[in-house]
């Protein structure tokens, strides 16, 4: 005789769905964090803590240039200076470095008067091998080498070729290995943004992106100190500013966790559990034993909404396909490409001022601080649509208006302001596209597409000395276009303020179209 009690068929079936859906819950990596692990506890902040030390090494590669490249003070070996010549012609007219003939790459190779293109050509090698590489390594980060593994190969590379400049024995030496410095430098800031931040929790994603950016201006600020330490030698300048790199792959990667988005694109949903365990188990809290994690375009049954088709990698080729993904991915880039030629340009022009050099990079490291610290704070707030279209237009309004100052007497006060204030806005708008960026993309391309938009970033890097070189005035006029231009461009993106983090193409594509019913 059977001992079960006796319900209706109704009753039955719904406690039975009741009880399968108690075996196994799954969720998505942002419900397992707001609702089990914590969104931004102790685990998170010791790794992004971390992982974001790794942009105060992509500070040291970048702008090691600005004191290895120098021109420095030449002194009149002649008594008196009377008995020398064209300073074009060097030692032959009786001219000398004030630092020695080691202290820069100027110095060494001649390069003054008609040699000068050469350190602008170097500059703008380096930051084409940033545009390579930054492709390149972000294709890889989201296929099998994934967010750890290539930050790991970037960081040896840096070391390598950073270590081998010190040893270059000519300038076409030195500026082929700047490019391979360039490839495997141009991704380290977005590798370790997107390892940083996709383990954080979805409310406060926002202000921890934006804070990975004190890290490359605080890189920036010691790069300063340790070059005024090595003054007479830029090879002994390139090995300091290179092994930090190699500490950091000794030091710092082993206590780096993969990213548990990148494990679970990938299918490898049991690593994902774990590192997301991990979290829970740090921050004091705990995963509930029936919880598992699932893409979020799955079903409860694991299948994917577009079926069984494997979802766990993706390249460039997946953004165009979909329309959605596709403009985001053309507004994005020319919008990157817009701000950098700003924010590289302005930067640039410090140093002009006829100041300490040193002093004059701290200055300028330090200044970028508080844009960061105002759109973290407003970031949450205002959301980041509205942020990218105010900071972008601040800047181009204040460039534009210092294009129609002269600069003569205090009205070059009053133009400097306008690039100080052009400069504030470009910093926090160049950062707050990291962020934003990151966040219109799913997990399965994102490295991808942010790849793409460092590409333009670069590219941009590389216009902004062309267009320093055309005058006083012209720059800032092409400055301010370029951040009306940009400003305009963002009223076409959407906001992602308070939306999910998506896994993959079709999940993105179904949270879109809910979007627009809602």
């Amino acid at each position: 005789m059977s001992t079960e009690p006796l319900l209706p068929h109704g009753a039955a079936g719904a406690k039975a769905a009741e009880q399968q859906q108690r075996k196994g819950r799954r969720v998505g990596i942002d419900e397992a964090l707001s609702a089990h692990a914590g969104e931004f506890g102790r685990w998170q902040l010791r790794h992004f803590v971390l992982v974001s030390a790794a942009w105060a090494l992509e500070a040291l590669h970048t702008m090691v240039i600005i004191f290895a490249d120098r021109e420095p003070a030449m002194v009149c070996a002649a008594a008196g200076g009377a008995g020398c010549g064209d300073r074009c012609a060097g030692a032959a007219a009786g001219w000398e470095w004030a630092d020695g003939a080691a202290s820069s790459t100027v110095a060494e190779w001649g390069l003054v008067c008609g040699e000068r293109y050469k350190v602008g050509l170097a500059q703008a090698v380096f930051f084409a091998g940033c545009m390579i590489g930054a492709g390149v390594f972000g294709h890889l980060s989201d296929s099998f080498l994934g967010r750890k593994g290539s930050l790991q190969v970037v960081c040896v590379l840096n070391a390598a070729f950073g270590l081998l400049t010190a040893l270059a024995p000519n300038y076409w030496a030195y500026a082929a290995l700047r490019l391979l410095t360039g490839f495997s430098t141009g991704s380290v800031g977005v590798l370790a943004f997107v390892l940083a931040t996709e383990p954080i929790g979805p409310s406060r994603r926002g202000a921890a992106g934006m804070s990975t950016f004190y890290f490359f201006s605080g890189g920036i600020a010691a790069l300063a100190g340790v070059a005024a330490l090595f003054p007479r030698s830029w090879r002994t300048l390139y090995v300091v500013t290179s092994l930090p790199s190699l500490a950091f792959v000794a030091a710092v990667v082993p206590f780096v966790s993969e990213s548990p988005r990148w494990y679970l694109v990938r299918r490898r949903a049991d690593d994902a559990m774990r590192v997301v365990r991990a979290i829970a188990a740090a921050n004091g809290r705990a995963v509930p034993d029936d919880v598992a994690l699932k893409l979020d375009d799955e079903d409860e049954e694991g299948k994917g909404a577009d079926g069984p088709a494997d979802a766990s990698s993706g390249s460039i080729v997946d953004v165009f396909r979909s329309r959605t993904t596709r403009v985001r991915l053309v507004l994005s880039v020319l919008i990157n490409l817009l701000a950098s030629v700003v924010y590289y340009g302005l930067s640039l022009n410090v140093v002009n001022l006829k100041t300490n050099l040193y002093v004059s990079v701290v200055a300028n490291s330090l200044a970028e601080m508080p844009a960061y610290l105002l759109t973290a704070l407003l970031l949450d707030r205002f959301g980041r649509k509205p942020l990218a279209i105010g900071t972008m237009l601040l800047s181009g309004v204040f460039c534009t208006a210092g294009s129609l100052i002269a600069g003569a007497g205090i009205m070059r006060v009053v133009r400097m302001a306008c690039g100080v204030v052009g400069i504030f806005g470009m910093a926090a708008t160049y950062n707050l596209l990291f962020i934003y960026t990151a966040e219109l993309f799913p997990t399965v391309v994102r490295n991808a597409a942010l790849g793409c938009t460092a590409q333009a970033a670069q590219m941009g890097a590389i216009v902004a000395p062309l267009v320093v070189v055309l005058g006083e005035r012209v720059p800032f006029a092409v400055f301010g276009a370029s951040g009306i231009v940009g400003g305009l461009l963002v009223f076409y993106l959407p906001e992602t303020m308070n939306k999910p983090l998506y896994d993959t193409m079709a999940g993105l594509e179904e949270g879109e179209k809910t979007t627009l019913l809602e």
